[in-house]
Parts: structure tokens; C-alpha cells; sequence
């Protein structure tokens, strides 16, 4: 049975979605303009639609899988459920208001919420016992406090320049944290195949988190050594041919790859190497 997978048809997730596909040994789109896309090596079948649908699909069990962001699974209010975080296309939700006039969350009751995404921003309030109006705007909403329909918005935040601009500022706890997400149909048995898909996704996002370090050094300094890069399970090593030496390999995380360089220099290793990792299973 194919495994049916919907994919962002545009944008920055389409783009990181199709990528990690990719490297995962999944074919690929190389027209934009094409909705469909069978893979019968691995047998899937993946779709290109509007990222905001995808989880509805998937809800409605019209397809298998799907990658989305949390925001939108979360706004769509359908029923389906996250399987696997994605690490890319994260953003942040926050309260939005003219400088000075709101401090906290409990601020926004009895105002009009202006957003792009009333699910989230009506589950939050209800969680709460809050209440407010809130008013669906279609893109740009920080102009609709100067346009007299809002008292607050509540959008995206990234560097909170365009909200300056417009004379705003951020308040309260973030409504949500998103990222691009891996999602299934909620309660449902997961179809034939997305295990293996998992794997292979999975097993992408964790190569990129790691690159494999090898270096040589005396024996002597192998214990301190190995502390310093105790691999997953732990390192391979093996003899060398310079008598006292071996040759050691072992998985390190990317983020402090270098310093561990400076500290295995310094300990007396040589020949010490880094190398990218595309896939893995752990």
C-alpha cells in the first residue's frame, strides 16, 4: 500500500521539507508547478499543497502523513498529532500593543485581538478563562491598532522591527513556540511504511546534529581522551603502526566540534579530522 505524504507546495518549509526528503533517499519535485509526485522505488506518493490544508488532510485521513508547522496543525484545530519535530521553520507567537499600555497576558481581557491565527490565539485565551474579541486578518496586521479594529495583535515575532515601526511592543508569555512538525492522523494505526519513513527522517536530522571526528593519539592520553569523545555507544579505536598510538573515531555533536579539536590538540592528538554525516541510525 502507498504511503500517501503531504509536503508544502511553497515557501521556506517547502523548500526545508524537500531538502531532508532528499537526503533521506526520497525523490524530489524539480518543477514547482507540480502537485504530484510518485516515488515507486520507495513506494509514496507525495503531495504539494497549501501548508495550511495539510493538516486537515491528514485529519480527515484523506492522506497518511504530512509535514507542517505546529502553528498551522494547532490553528486548523484538525485531528491529528505531532510525530516528530522537524528542527527547522521555528517562529514565536507573542501579544502585540502600543508601547506602555499592556504588561501581561491577563491585559488582552476585554480587548479586540486582531490575528492571522484565531485557533491559537482562542485556545490560549480559553485555557486561561480569558476573554476577548478576536477578528481574523488575512496577512500584515500590525496596522490594524492605527486602523481602530484592534487593541492588540498577536502574530509572529522574529526581530520585533517591523512591530517599532509601528509604534508596538511584545508583552506576556509567548502563545506558542512552532516548528516544522511531522504529523499522523490522531488515533489512528500509523499506515504501512511511515516507520520506515520515520527512520530515514529521523535519521537525517540526527546526522545533522553530529559530524564524526577522528584523530591519533598516544595511549597514554586515551583515557582523557575518550572522556572528551565518548562517541553514542563509545568510540572505535585501533592500533596504529607508530608503537604506543591508536587511532581513535567517535561521533561528536557539530556545536563545539572545534573546541574539541583545541582540547584534543592540546591533550597531544594529531591527524584529528572532522567529517559531515548525511544519514545515520541509532
Amino acid at each position: 500500500m502507498t504511503l500517501k505524504i503531504a509536503i508544502p507546495n511553497k515557501g521556506s518549509l517547502s523548500q526545508a521539507a524537500s531538502e531532508i526528503l532528499r537526503e533521506s533517499g526520497y525523490r524530489q519535485r524539480d518543477d514547482a508547478k507540480q502537485l504530484t509526485l510518485i516515488d515507486a522505488d520507495n513506494d509514496v506518493e507525495f503531495f504539494y499543497l497549501r501548508p495550511r490544508d495539510i493538516a486537515l488532510y491528514v485529519g480527515e485521513g484523506t492522506l497518511d502523513v504530512g509535514i507542517t508547522g505546529r502553528d498551522l496543525l494547532r490553528d486548523s484545530g484538525a485531528k491529528a498529532d505531532e510525530a516528530l519535530t522537524l528542527g527547522f521553520g521555528r517562529s514565536t507567537f507573542r501579544f502585540a500593543g502600543p508601547v506602555g499600555r499592556f504588561t501581561e497576558v491577563a491585559d488582552v481581557a476585554g480587548t479586540r485581538i486582531a490575528t492571522s491565527y484565531v485557533g491559537i490565539v482562542r485556545s490560549f485565551l480559553e485555557e486561561r478563562g480569558l476573554e476577548a474579541t478576536v477578528t481574523r486578518l488575512d496577512g500584515a496586521v500590525e496596522t490594524s491598532i492605527q486602523l481602530g479594529v484592534a487593541d492588540v495583535i498577536a502574530d509572529v515575532v522574529e526581530t520585533g522591527a517591523t512591530l517599532r515601526q509601528a509604534g508596538l511592543e511584545t508583552f506576556g508569555e509567548p502563545l506558542l513556540q512552532s516548528e516544522a512538525v511531522l504529523i499522523t492522523r490522531t488515533g489512528a494505526d500509523h499506515p504501512v511504511g511511515f516507520e520506515v519513513f520515520r527512520r530515514r527522517v529521523e535519521g537525517v536530522l540526527v546526522a545533522r546534529g553530529y559530524v564524526m571526528m577522528d584523530y591519533d593519539i598516544a595511549e597514554e592520553h586515551l583515557d582523557r581522551a575518550v572522556t572528551l569523545t565518548p562517541g553514542i555507544e563509545s568510540p572505535t579505536i585501533a592500533p596504529l603502526s607508530r608503537e604506543g598510538w591508536v587511532a581513535v573515531r567517535a561521533m561528536v555533536p557539530r556545536d563545539g566540534a572545534q573546541r574539541l579539536m583545541d582540547e584534543l590538540w592540546d591533550l597531544g592528538a594529531r591527524g584529528i579530522l572532522l567529517t559531515d554525516i548525511h544519514a545515520c541510525r541509532l
